[in-house]
């Protein structure tokens, strides 16, 4: 049956998932006489590139894959094979292995893939009808001729309507192969610039370990600087400890040279000698704590230098983690885009295969990227843990800090007393002379009142007011109850001027004034609410007494 005795390359590929467009069959018969040789004219398209395993084949009309070809001629490589235009071929098939019936078969050029690239129109195997001979047939023949004549037209209107349809789909598969080409130059594209984008990543990624390699250095200096604190501190303590234990014994000594102080001045002498010794040795001491603060505050810088550079640190991991943010969107968008093309593969369906096998291509590329980041996203998330255990250590520093500042504490305590002694003292004075200036409005405010109650009474001064700083709202009130029953309805609040009718209850009007008032605890001084700092600082006085 065939041209050859090698078999040609086929595939099940169905009549639907092929390009007839690129060869184009020209000058085919409708009728090939049987028993001679034929030869099939067809020209190649710029649109093909022939390769040495292509083969052009006879097959019967409803064939279904190229497995089904009756026989088969290799076809010949043209002369040129990088060209630009169409090429003219021609195979002559041998008598002896054509068909012997008169079906319809048609030419079919098969590529090396097993992929139809062209088909032609149909023809038979039969001579042709002669005008003139005649032909006597019988009326039942006649029927059966004319029917078989009306199937024949039936079927050539079906296969012209397929070879339309054909052409149609032909022209539309096309169209959507250039668009997926376009879309393949676009996902490559991206590829390249997301490789790019992975080296400058990796670059990063490398510098950032360096710089935790020289973080790491500078931390195992600190600790050492760290360890030597420690040991000056523990000496430190421990003098100071026999400093405490021999001023202990000291304050003992003193309560007994009290007790017999008249009888043992010279002991006294003897003692404030030894107490002057003290007193150097306690200057010492303090010269040694003063020297310690100093090493406290260069430790204190250190510790900041490396607490900014762990900002840093921290800022640099933040870029990062906003760098493979970008990258796993720009992934998933790319994993999108994939899925389209996926999606549009399934309708072309297998025509489209050499550039289905591009993409898979591309997307086992894009896996392997994705793995990729995913392991520089393992990597980051070690990063963190690694600047997690950095805060851990440096709080565990600045605990230690801390204790070593109670030292310094204690001493600066005394003088943090000091100056807060100096500013109240400061705060009393300006109170002292705020106290004074409202003592003449009081005294203002009381012989106001004073006239407003009765014109002939006299203004009363503040001395006879208790020594309260802003006067006795209830020695007012009660000069206006004395005169209550000569003007009652001139009863008014000291404070607020508000006038109170003539029926209310003397109860209600001394709780309003006395709502208006702070009471001092300790003393019974009032305050007015509105100068609640000046009661404040008279409650601190209070406190330090």
């Amino acid at each position: 049956m065939n041209g050859t005795s090698d078999e040609p390359p086929t595939s099940a590929v169905l009549l639907d998932n092929c390009y007839f467009s690129q060869v184009i069959f020209n000058n085919v018969e409708k009728f090939y006489v049987p028993g001679e040789d034929i030869t099939c004219y067809y020209t190649l398209t710029q649109n093909i590139d022939p390769r040495g395993k292509d083969w052009v084949g006879i097959f019967q009309v409803g064939w279904k894959t190229t497995r089904e070809c009756y026989t088969f001629m290799w076809a010949p490589l043209p002369g040129d094979i990088h060209r630009d235009t169409p090429v003219q071929q021609q195979i002559c098939f041998k008598a002896c292995y054509l068909p012997k019936d008169d079906e319809y078969y048609q030419f079919c050029y098969v590529d090396e893939d097993g992929m139809v690239r062209g088909a032609s129109v149909p023809f038979q195997f039969r001579a042709e009808a002669e005008d003139d001979i005649l032909v006597v047939t019988t009326q039942g023949e006649m029927e059966k001729i004319e029917l078989q004549h009306k199937n024949l037209l039936k079927e050539k209107e079906e296969l012209q309507a397929s070879c339309a349809g054909l052409q149609k789909q032909n022209s539309d598969l096309q169209e959507e192969l250039k668009n997926t080409q376009d879309n393949l130059e676009s996902l490559r594209s991206n590829t390249e610039n997301l490789e790019l984008e992975l080296n400058s990543l990796k670059k990063e990624k490398q510098h950032l370990k360096e710089l935790d390699d020289c973080r790491e250095a500078e931390l195992h200096e600190l600790k050492a600087q760290i360890q030597n604190v420690i040991s000056d501190k523990e000496q430190l303590d421990t003098r100071l400890k026999t400093a405490l234990d021999h001023m202990d014994q000291l304050q003992g000594e003193m309560e007994k040279i009290e007790l017999q102080n008249k009888n043992l001045l010279k002991e006294k002498e003897e003692l404030q000698a030894s107490c002057a010794g003290l007193q150097k040795q306690n200057s010492d001491l303090q010269e040694e704590l003063k020297n310690t603060q100093n090493n406290l505050e260069s430790l204190r810088s250190n510790t900041e230098n490396l607490e900014l550079e762990l900002n840093s640190l921290k800022k640099e991991k933040q870029h990062l983690k906003e760098l493979d943010d970008c990258r796993k969107a720009e992934l998933h968008e790319l994993k999108a885009q994939i899925q389209n093309v996926i999606s549009d593969k399934e309708q072309l369906d297998t025509r489209l295969k050499t550039a289905l096998d591009h993409m898979d291509q591309l997307q086992s590329q894009v896996l392997s990227y994705e793995k990729e980041v995913e392991n520089l996203s393992l990597m980051d998330r070690d990063k963190a843990e690694e600047l997690e255990h950095l805060k851990e250590e440096n709080q565990q520093l600045r605990m230690s800090r801390s204790q070593q500042q109670q030292n310094s504490n204690l001493i600066k305590e005394l003088e943090e007393q000091k100056g807060l002694v100096r500013v109240l003292q400061a705060r009393k004075k300006e109170a002292d002379e705020e106290n004074q200036k409202l003592r003449k409005q009081n005294d203002n405010l009381l012989r106001h009142l004073s006239q407003a109650s009765s014109p002939a009474q006299t203004s009363i001064p503040a001395s006879e007011l208790g020594g309260l700083l802003f006067g006795n709202p209830y020695y007012a009130a009660g000069a206006n109850l004395g005169a209550g029953a000569a003007d009652a309805s001139l009863r008014k609040c000291p404070m607020c001027n508000e006038v109170f009718p003539e029926d209310i209850e003397t109860s209600q009007y001394e709780a309003h004034v006395h709502s208006h008032l702070l009471e001092c605890p300790f003393c019974s001084e009032t305050f007015e609410k509105s100068n609640k700092q000046v009661f404040d600082d008279h409650m601190f006085c209070h406190d330090l007494e």
